[in-house]
């Protein structure tokens, strides 16, 4: 699927947003992430979610046509292999969804995307170490404030022992605003995580 617009540099470190212009120097962060604190280190995203990304995103997750789950793995395979040293990666998390909602969706599309990964290179997928323990419902309706104070304490580690020191990528389908990714990427780093990698398939406009 050549039509899906690939997320090229330059574009921000921190929330992978694409910037039209030119800009100096090896890193670059855009004005709405200079000052604000992240927890994940970077972030990574292969294409915008627009047109046939975005197509592709809601009819795997919402209605289960798993076919283009296939074209999710190759973009986000493309982006990680592209900006992501896996030889430092101790390991893959999924963003785990609520109970409720996995129960009604069936599966968890973050899980999937992780398995593909994992194959691509060789890195374990730490499934089910994380939890959701807070049913934040859906976020798309919701403004970057209002989705970073409904994901305050919506994650809990298994065992805390399992990511001290670790390397970790963390990953999920689109990336919108970083609040669910942060939010996780503190629980993360709370149980000793030396660095969290933001990655997803698709940056939300």
């Amino acid at each position: 699927m050549s039509s899906a617009k690939l997320i090229e540099p330059p574009f921000c470190r921190q929330c992978a947003s694409p910037f039209p212009g030119t800009v100096t120097g090896e890193t670059f962060v855009c004005g709405y992430c200079q000052d604000l604190r992240f927890y994940f280190s970077r972030t990574v995203c292969a294409c915008r979610a627009q047109g046939v990304v975005r197509d592709c995103i809601l009819r795997f997750k919402y209605n289960r046509e798993m076919y283009f789950g296939r074209h999710l793995v190759d973009w986000l395979r493309g982006a990680a292999q592209r900006w992501i040293d896996w030889r430092e990666i101790d390991g893959i998390v999924p963003v785990p969804l609520h109970p409720r909602k996995q129960r009604q969706r069936e599966f968890n599309q973050a899980e999937y995307l992780a398995a593909g990964l994992s194959r691509a290179f060789d890195v374990p997928v730490l499934k089910g170490k994380v939890r959701r323990v807070k049913d934040t419902g859906t976020q798309t309706k919701l403004d970057a404030e209002a989705r970073a104070r409904n994901l305050r304490g919506a994650f809990a580690v298994r065992d805390e022992t399992i990511f001290k020191g670790k390397r970790l990528v963390l990953l999920d389908d689109v990336f919108t605003t970083g609040a669910t990714m942060d939010s996780c990427a503190k629980t993360l780093r709370g149980a000793g995580a030396r660095e969290v990698i933001a990655l997803a398939v698709a940056r939300g406009v």
